[in-house]
């Protein structure tokens, strides 16, 4: 059966965005990589990729949005010194500089504004540059009843274009 096919890739999800009557097909510009289309988490699918499973990439999300850290293995990996980090949003504790397991979490509540502004140093200078952006969490896309989250906007990527609409 169909039940079991796992979430839908994010372009068909931004489809489903489009006024009736549109013609997606022509207007479509991004071409994703065939090896790593951009798509959806859901926390149990994020927590697959904790770098203990040998041959599979390894995730962490900062701020919604998923990064592939497999190359930083050393640093990322199974008995690697940020292996709490992955796997699941770290937004806090990368802001907080922490690997207090209450600090793996997207919630950014009562974070000191030195602590919001190193979250964007490191969010832009340290995983936005290295590594490559594989999708984004459910809670970033959706809201709370599971509906598209309008003011979505996905970062910058060459390949990842989305019309105003969105």
């Amino acid at each position: 059966g169909a039940a079991a096919r796992g979430p839908l890739p994010l372009p068909f999800l931004l489809l489903l965005l489009l006024p009736p009557g549109s013609t997606a097909e022509p207007e479509l510009r991004f071409r994703p990589p065939a090896e790593a289309p951009v798509r959806l988490f859901t926390e149990p699918e994020l927590a697959r990729y904790d770098g203990h499973q040998e041959g599979q990439p390894i995730y962490l999300a900062v701020k919604g949005v998923v990064f592939d850290v497999t190359s930083g293995k050393e640093f990322y990996g199974k008995g690697a010194p940020y292996n709490a980090l992955v796997g699941k949003d770290s937004t806090r504790g990368v802001a907080k500089m922490s690997l207090d397991p209450a600090d793996l979490t997207h919630d950014t509540t009562g974070l000191t504004e030195e602590e919001l502004k190193s979250l964007d140093d490191i969010f832009n200078n340290v995983y936005k540059a290295k590594y490559p952006i594989v999708g984004y969490t459910s809670r970033r896309i959706l809201n709370e009843d599971g509906s598209p989250n309008l003011d979505f906007k996905p970062e910058d990527q060459p390949h990842f274009s989305i019309k105003d609409e969105f």
